[in-house]
């Protein structure tokens, strides 16, 4: 059975037997197919999508480097002068078959390869599943800076095979829950404690990742420029990205995307209690929880002035100011939020204080 949600000129389907894919590239008479990965995902997912459909024969594969560290302009290039090579033109189409950053780089690339090339995402992390392959955007990251070039375009389709997952190792599996965890905060409080029942040393529950797609695109459907509603996607983003980003330039063993969002969810939860008035028993309820499941980072203040400067450079500002995404209760949002850097030095000090 194939469950089908209706998106921006696209549908996301859910699809065990990924029959979806082969049905949409029968029906569409493309010139030419390429399939981009990375090493991880040509070993234990491109065998998976291959012997699925075994009339899939007739592609160029590209492969990338995995990690966060390589979504950048020179492995973009690399991916345009394959395309290149292989004879690319305007009637080809560009299967993502990865995570997040593949999703990302992937539908940049073809975003702007002869001004737009089709492309379809098929991600294959739990993270990728419920956040990066929905919503038509695109990017890459660029000083340490993520995502901060990149493209509104929406893919052909999305097609989500739970199958993939089992491929998964604990911590993609748990950073892929903070974008879960996150809208339950920002959309749906029963959604938020329903998952806090669930065991991550098991399977997650299908209709669990169904419902989490639901919820971002109701967002994107509605706002899906960021202009206005889906500002509120990017609670916990605007301080974790900024962690995210220190983690990757410092760190030996850089955070993943969620272990960061988690760190900032719990700062933003802060801001939301000083700056719109989430009350005490909500801000500790998301704040234990989150402890519960996401490992602690551990920094000092030596680091703030670095953060900020993250901040800053982030995206959704407006006029110098460092915008948020706040909490007004649980399971409701606010964006255009602006708060003032001794505001946000309390927050990264009331989580180092748990």
């Amino acid at each position: 059975m194939i469950n089908e949600i209706k998106s921006n000129s696209y549908s996301v389907f859910f699809d065990q037997s990924l029959n979806a894919l082969d049905d949409f590239l029968r029906t569409h008479a493309y010139s030419k197919v390429f399939i981009l990965t990375d090493r991880n995902t040509s070993t234990h997912c491109l065998p998976i999508l291959t012997q699925a459909l075994p009339r899939l024969i007739d592609y160029d594969l590209i492969e990338i480097d995995p990690g966060e560290e390589n979504k950048n302009i020179d492995f973009c290039i690399g991916i345009w002068k394959m395309l290149i090579d292989f004879g690319a033109d305007r009637k080809s189409v560009l299967i993502n078959l990865g995570g997040g950053v593949i999703t990302d780089i992937g539908g940049f690339a073809a975003s702007t390869f002869k001004r737009g090339i089709d492309f379809v995402q098929i991600p294959t992390t739990l993270l990728s599943q419920v956040d990066a392959s929905v919503g038509g955007k695109t990017g890459i990251d660029m000083d340490g800076v993520k995502n901060i070039i990149g493209t509104f375009t929406q893919p052909q389709a999305v097609i989500i095979n739970h199958t993939f997952l089992a491929t998964l190792d604990q911590k993609q599996v748990v950073s892929g829950f903070a974008e879960m965890v996150k809208h339950g905060l920002i959309y749906d409080r029963t959604y938020f404690e329903s998952l806090q029942s669930v065991d991550l040393n098991l399977p997650i529950d299908e209709s669990l990742i169904i419902r989490s797609v639901e919820i971002k695109n109701d967002v994107v459907t509605t706002d899906p420029t960021e202009k206005g509603l889906r500002k509120i996607l990017n609670f916990g983003h605007t301080i974790g990205h900024a962690i995210e980003s220190y983690s990757l330039a410092n760190d030996s063993f850089p955070l993943l995307h969620g272990e960061a969002i988690a760190v900032g969810m719990i700062c933003e939860a802060y801001l939301s209690h000083r700056e719109k008035g989430l009350s005490i028993p909500e801000l500790n309820r998301v704040t234990e929880y989150i402890q519960q499941v996401f490992p602690v980072y551990t920094f000092g203040q030596g680091i703030y002035d670095q953060l900020i400067t993250y901040m800053m450079n982030d995206k959704k500002n407006t006029g110098g100011k460092i915008g948020f995404a706040l909490l007004t209760e649980i399971g409701a949002c606010t964006f255009d939020s602006y708060v003032s850097e001794e505001r946000i030095f309390e927050a990264l000090d009331y989580y180092r204080s748990l």
